[in-house]
């Protein structure tokens, strides 16, 4: 399986201005640029994408540990943290940090925290980050 996703960029790096669209045209020339990257200007930017594409996919993978475990949930609710550092010359992502809450019938707490840290560590978007991840799973009852 292959998805697609495509950017165009124009101009210079603080002048410039770019779009960025997906396959299924849910981001369909999405304005980003220096000011929605480094500071507060409208628009996205990768860092944030990268976030919501961690927080999506770690919501589904936890969904699936809790369902092959018998106790399916009613929501879960996720919230990706990226830091984006200067590092040396560049910049780069030293960081994901998720923020889980779940409403799951049927589970204790420590059944939870195993199966969370399981999706955390299993998600394919984890596994693509070279970044220190870390998480906090709250059980909502």
């Amino acid at each position: 399986m292959k998805k697609h996703a495509s950017a165009v960029w124009t101009g210079s790096l603080k002048e410039g201005k770019g779009t960025i669209s997906t396959e299924t045209r849910v981001l369909a020339d999405a304005p980003y640029g220096f000011r929605s990257r480094f500071e507060d200007g409208p628009g996205t930017n990768p860092e944030e994408l990268i976030g919501a594409a961690h927080a999506g996919c770690f919501s589904m993978a936890l969904s699936a540990q809790l369902s092959n475990a018998g106790t399916p949930p009613e929501r879960i609710e996720t919230k990706a943290e990226i830091t984006f550092d200067k590092v040396g010359d560049g910049f780069a992502i030293t960081a994901s940090h998720l923020t889980v809450s779940a409403k799951v019938p049927g589970i204790d707490a420590a059944k939870f925290q195993e199966l969370a840290t399981k999706a955390k560590e299993g998600c394919p978007i984890s596994k693509v980050l070279n970044a220190k991840i870390t998480m906090d799973a709250t059980l909502v009852s």
